[in-house]
């Protein structure tokens, strides 16, 4: 997990149930859940590794 980040395809492939309807960011929650089913993980606990490493990534934090 240290390596993850999450993206959301916007504008294009609306997770379930929002399939059909444009995509944004507000989205993301729906990745991070089925991420966190794949790996038998918290929601939270996806949501905080991948947040802390997309800053790693793109602020070197």
């Amino acid at each position: 997990m240290d390596r993850i980040v999450l993206e959301t395809d916007s504008p294009y492939m609306a997770p379930e149930p929002n399939r059909g309807k444009r995509n944004d960011s507000r989205n993301i929650k729906y990745v991070a859940e089925k991420l966190a089913q794949i790996k038998g993980l918290d929601t939270q606990e996806v949501i905080d590794v991948t947040n802390q490493n997309a800053r790693r990534l793109l602020f070197g934090e």
